[in-house]
């Protein structure tokens, strides 16, 4: 279903124009799937049957608001691309072969510029990817309740925006916001800021899964810079989704890099990553590419102590002059202590502005580097600080485990 939702459903928002009636038409054909094929058996060709049965229900909508349905704003789709839906046969739903650029028309669609980036991410994830609302509700840490009317208002707010792939700078702008929808999605997945979980695997599969879809459905008018940035993102979060495994413990724990069983780690994920990397080896420096390289260093280590940790310092150094992020100045201080020891890590963090970075890793990372440099009343106190700040149940308990290790 989710292999076949995006598709189908760009489909039904071409030939009806209404972003509720093809939701709700395609969804309740997936329910009446759920019930008949186990019973009947699957049929030959189950896109097929998905949308001839969302069709018929999507109609039989129609008809009961006949009169309320002429008052519901619809979405500018082309002509050209409603005479081709509603000339397909859905015979011939097979593959990825019929009007292969309509879902790219969604996924473009559902990243709209008039929509927060944050809802954005939300409403692809439920309508190009297939996630239901309470899976997505979970992976953005709200109510279900929150999150269904959250994606009604989004949806609202797309009612008569354009169907289309736009050209040029245009398309080049709108694909490059579907990338941060992307990566906002995988960070809600890699880096829980509240809950229980290390990371919520899941939320990162989808997130890569949405990279490769639009990397796929790219048209050949993409400036190639763009498609050179989708590349890289794709390889930055292979690389990151490749030490999923070796992240937890068997108790659900926190396990730092440097004490990761590498052996755990995704290989071929990392092979498929390196590759995508390396044509973009002398490209010009962008954020992605710098953070993929980033990566990459980890993932070409045999072991921790093995790591360029000079190479690491020079890409975040690229990163700072790219522009101003705390999290950057985070990163790069710890990669700068690896280098040249606790003390060069503690100035570093002293020109991090501590506003910009709420939460518990700037005062976490502060500790640890404080316990190697020998102030253990300065580290406890850091650790303090950045116990009352986490949210998360199992950095937490890091937290207070090394604060432990740090007193004793």
């Amino acid at each position: 279903m989710r292999e076949d939702w995006g598709r189908l459903l760009a489909l039904l928002v071409a030939q009806y124009r209404r972003l509720d009636l093809a939701e709700d038409g395609l969804a309740d054909a997936v329910e009446a799937a759920a019930r008949t094929w186990p019973v009947d058996g699957a049929p030959a060709n189950p896109p097929a049957w998905l949308l001839t049965a969302a069709r018929r229900r999507v109609l039989d909508r129609l008809r009961a608001e006949a009169v309320r349905a002429r008052h519901q704003p619809l979405l500018e789709v082309e002509a050209s691309l409603v005479d081709a839906v509603d000339r397909l046969d859905p015979a011939d739903l097979v593959g990825d072969d019929a009007l292969p650029d309509e879902r790219l028309r969604l996924v473009l669609l559902c990243a709209h510029p008039s929509l927060a980036p944050k809802h954005a991410a939300a409403l692809t994830l439920r309508m190009v990817m297939g996630v239901s609302t309470a899976e997505v509700a979970r992976l953005f840490l709200v109510p279900a309740p929150t999150m269904a009317a959250r994606l009604t208002r989004a949806r609202k707010r797309l009612a008569g925006a354009g169907f289309a792939v736009p050209d040029g700078d245009a398309l080049a702008a709108r694909v490059l916001l579907v990338g941060e929808v992307a990566y906002l999605a995988f960070t809600a997945g890699y880096s829980p800021g509240t809950g229980p979980d290390v990371l919520r695997a899941d939320a990162a599969g989808e997130a890569l899964r949405l990279v490769r879809v639009v990397r796929g459905l790219l048209p050949s008018s993409c400036p190639e810079d763009v498609r050179r940035e989708v590349d890289a993102l794709l390889a930055l979060l292979l690389l990151q989704h490749s030490r999923r495994d070796a992240r937890v413990d068997a108790h659900g724990g926190l396990v730092l890099l440097p004490d990761q069983d590498r052996g755990r780690w995704d290989h071929a994920a990392i092979t498929e990553a390196l590759a995508l990397l390396t044509p973009l080896a002398t490209a010009p420096a962008s954020r992605w590419l710098c953070e993929a390289l980033v990566a990459a260093e980890h993932a070409i280590a045999p072991t921790s102590a093995a790591t360029r940790w000079d190479r690491v310092v020079a890409r975040y150094d690229e990163l700072v002059g790219l522009g101003e992020s705390p999290v950057v100045r985070l990163n790069r201080a710890v990669a700068v202590a690896e280098v040249h020891g606790p003390h060069a890590g503690l100035e570093a963090l002293a020109a991090i502005d501590a506003g910009g970075l709420p939460g518990h890793r700037l005062p976490g990372v502060r500790a640890e580097l404080l316990a190697r440099a020998g102030r253990t009343p300065d580290a406890l106190a850091a650790f303090d600080e950045a116990i009352a700040a986490c949210e998360n149940e199992a950095e937490l308990a890091h937290l207070l485990r090394r604060r432990a290790e740090t007193s004793r």
